[in-house]
């Protein structure tokens, strides 16, 4: 197999890996949990528990200051159906605690209150789901009522013994936490570094093609994926659906395969990266030779270095209090690597692809629902996996909410960003920076202008977000954002035909011509002053 065949042939598997892993990668979402703290005490030694309540019923304080202190009774081996097995006198004045199961929380709730009890939690050996009940069985019930995991009340049970004085409070839920302000940094920073790092790569490339020592702009991108048809991307939005229809309904399986080619991607995308910025600031190589082949002893420190993060992230994944930092990392050079070795030919095909990315997060967030047995959304379902316990896809930027602190009790509580939040934008601002490149433009107006309108696209996002308190599907506001921007500005500087048609050089017309013959100078581009 010659060189060539099999330069090909890797860049097709790698762009097979690309489509796997971006038809994981459009949701953004935010969890608004009713959580609270159950602080139990014995005069000596003090625990912090995880609730889970509901402000319908009757409300907490929001300090332990303010909360009331009542002796607990621990009644684990009762359901609370009925009143049988437990007396008024055993309960009356103290918080009660019995088993979740067989009748509903409101059926329990009056029970406890005709007893006597003054608090109501509920053990329960499943995931803790906001107790909830019928809008008018709320106003009947005038205690507190909270779910607990049934391992914390054994836990307790072994440290206090019987002898447990318990709080419940609340801490106020800050709507606006810093955490997104580190979100938006992430996702400005990966996209304008990406589009900037593609137009420095197309600048070189035309360079080079100037003085006979490059490659024309089709053979250039044999080793990444070109869109180049309406046809292609249909194809491949396609399959991203139906990558995320198999997601859906084989996920325990498949879970753990997108794990293992996000560690590949990931690590080889983080050696581009930084080998590129290496290159860059002028780092020798510390080549040589072992028998007929010259090896690099930089570049083998590097893949050791990306390749020991990408396994100390696999194998620590579930551990929320630090991994997400390597996650974090290896996304952004995910991110960075794909939108510079991914591209679009022209304009027309970015707004197809946008278009139909922007239709497929729609579809699987809003309408999914309806078809669904659970009435989760598949998209949803997918990202957030089947159930809290579950592997989850490493296809978001986590950040943890710093002002979170009686959801980091129950679990460290995160803002999330998906990365195709990030990639699909940062296809167009990639273009225009590469058409920049094209028309020789110095003050980079379109890769500006374009992230300049992605950066406020994601502003629009988290104030809608902010005020709904739901997750909102991103690209509902980026697409149009940077689509409209780009497409007045090329309209105003009278350029939207050759910023429509694209490429300079021929790709599949033969008889396309360049939009600048031998790069002109900049003076010589009409609207260049405008």
């Amino acid at each position: 197999m010659s060189a060539v065949s099999r330069k090909l042939n890797a860049g097709k598997m790698e762009g097979a890996v690309k489509i796997a892993l971006l038809s994981m990668v459009f949701f953004v979402s935010q969890i608004n949990c009713q959580e609270g703290i159950l602080h139990i005490s014995n005069g000596k030694i003090n625990r912090d528990y995880c609730i889970v309540h509901n402000h319908s019923w009757t409300p907490l304080p929001q300090t332990l200051d303010n909360a009331t202190a009542y002796p607990l009774v621990n009644k684990i081996s009762t359901l609370l159906c009925n009143s049988s097995g437990v007396s008024p006198e055993m309960v009356n004045g103290t918080a009660l605690v019995v088993m979740r199961g067989k009748c509903d929380f409101s059926q329990k709730a009056s029970i406890a209150e005709s007893l006597g009890a003054t608090t109501l939690l509920i053990a329960s050996n499943t995931t803790l789901t906001t107790p909830s009940a019928n809008e008018s069985e709320y106003s009947k019930v005038h205690i507190p009522l909270a779910l607990m995991r049934y391992n914390d009340i054994l836990e307790a049970q072994q440290v206090f013994g019987e002898k447990m004085w318990i709080k419940l409070y609340a801490p106020p839920y800050s709507k606006i936490d810093a955490s997104l302000a580190v979100i938006l940094l992430i996702a400005i920073t990966t996209v304008s570094l990406g589009g900037y790092w593609s137009g420095a790569s197309e600048s070189e490339r035309l360079d080079a093609v100037a003085t006979g020592r490059g490659k024309q702009d089709g053979e250039e991108n044999k080793a990444g994926m070109l869109f180049v048809s309406p046809l292609k991307v249909v194809i491949f939005v396609a399959m991203m659906c139906g990558m995320l229809v198999l997601m859906y309904f084989f996920y325990s399986v498949l879970v753990y395969f997108f794990i293992a080619v996000f560690c590949i991607a990931s690590a080889a995308a983080l050696f581009n990266c930084i080998s590129t910025v290496m290159d860059k600031i002028g780092c020798g190589t510390l080549s040589f030779s072992v028998g007929n082949r010259s090896l690099s002893a930089r570049s083998l420190l590097l893949a050791s270095v990306c390749i020991t993060i990408a396994v100390i992230w696999a194998v620590y994944r579930n551990e929320d209090r630090w991994i997400w930092i390597l996650q974090d990392l290896l996304g952004i050079a995910f991110c960075l690597n794909f939108l510079k070795t991914i591209s679009v030919s022209n304009f027309k095909i970015c707004v197809i692809l946008l278009s139909l990315l922007l239709l497929y997060d729609v579809f699987f967030v809003f309408i999914t629902p309806f078809f669904t047995k659970n009435g989760v959304s598949i998209m949803v379902e997918v990202a957030l996996g089947p159930d809290a316990s579950a592997e989850k896809l490493p296809v978001v930027m986590r950040v943890p909410r710093f002002s979170a602190w009686a959801q980091n009790v129950c679990g460290m509580q995160f803002s999330v960003l998906g990365y195709g939040d990030i990639i699909v934008p940062g296809l167009l601002v990639s273009y225009c920076s590469k058409f920049d490149a094209w028309i020789n433009s110095r003050r980079k107006i379109y890769f500006v202008c374009c992230s300049l309108a992605y950066l406020m696209g994601m502003i629009l996002t988290f104030a809608v977000m902010l005020l709904t308190q739901m997750g909102q599907p991103a690209l509902l506001y980026l697409v149009p954002f940077t689509v409209i921007t780009s497409a007045v500005l090329a309209a105003c500087r009278g350029e939207m035909k050759q910023f429509w048609t694209g490429t300079p050089y021929q790709v599949l017309d033969s008889s396309r011509k360049p939009l600048l013959a031998e790069r002109r100078a900049e003076h010589s581009i009409n609207g260049e002053n405008c």
